[in-house]
């Protein structure tokens, strides 16, 4: 899913760049007046993710695939606080370990940080209140999926890449679609053992 330099005119490029940096200086503005014993959660979930990420595996076609956590970042943390996560936790694979080129990092920042974490928390609000565990299954799952849209038009647009949308938007559906599965098992695991232990932990009203 992250994008290397060398796949993206440069037009394009520079369009990612401005798109996710506007939505980015629009989630820091959300995020000012957050409750600071939240802070270190949001440390932890960016720390978590980060790990997770940096597990690859093969898929037809030369690439693989990766979880990605961009729809369970937005469930724990809320969605701008967890798209700065995944910002952050984009950037930094980027410019410290090369994943994700630097021409691409505005794109990257928009499909796993922006399409995963907002689509995702979007269908985890509106199902939660029929069953968490489905409701984060599926978060999980379409947050993906559509961040891997996303790329395949990114990249089926570029006339540097050797194929079109007709072949990479496809491609990048039918297998993430595939792949969504253990994301979307993955997220809900965790999203349900964060309840429970919230749930254990709660303190009890004192009776009147």
């Amino acid at each position: 899913m992250h994008i290397p330099d060398g796949y993206l005119d440069w037009w394009i490029g520079i369009l990612m760049y401005v798109i996710s940096g506007a939505i980015i200086a629009y989630s820091i503005k959300k995020v000012k007046g957050i409750d600071t014993t939240k802070i270190p959660l949001i440390g932890v979930v960016a720390a978590g993710i980060f790990a997770a990420q940096m597990l690859n595996w093969p898929i037809p076609g030369g690439t693989s695939a990766h979880f990605v956590g961009g729809a369970l970042a937005g469930i724990l943390l809320g969605p701008y606080a967890g798209m700065l996560a995944m910002t952050s936790v984009i950037t930094l694979q980027c410019l410290v370990f090369g994943d994700g080129g630097i021409s691409a990092l505005g794109a990257n920042i928009f499909n796993m940080a922006i399409v995963a974490v907002f689509a995702g928390y979007a269908v985890y609000s509106l199902l939660r209140k029929y069953d968490i565990r489905i409701a984060s299954f599926l978060a999980g799952w379409v947050g993906i999926w559509l961040a891997a849209i996303a790329c395949g038009f990114e990249i089926g647009f570029s006339s540097i890449f050797a194929y079109k949308i007709g072949i990479t938007v496809p491609v990048m559906a039918v297998w993430h679609g595939l792949l969504g599965i253990v994301e979307g098992i993955i997220t809900m695991a965790v999203v349900a053992y964060v309840t429970s232990y919230h749930t254990k932990v709660e303190p009890k009203e004192v009776p009147a």
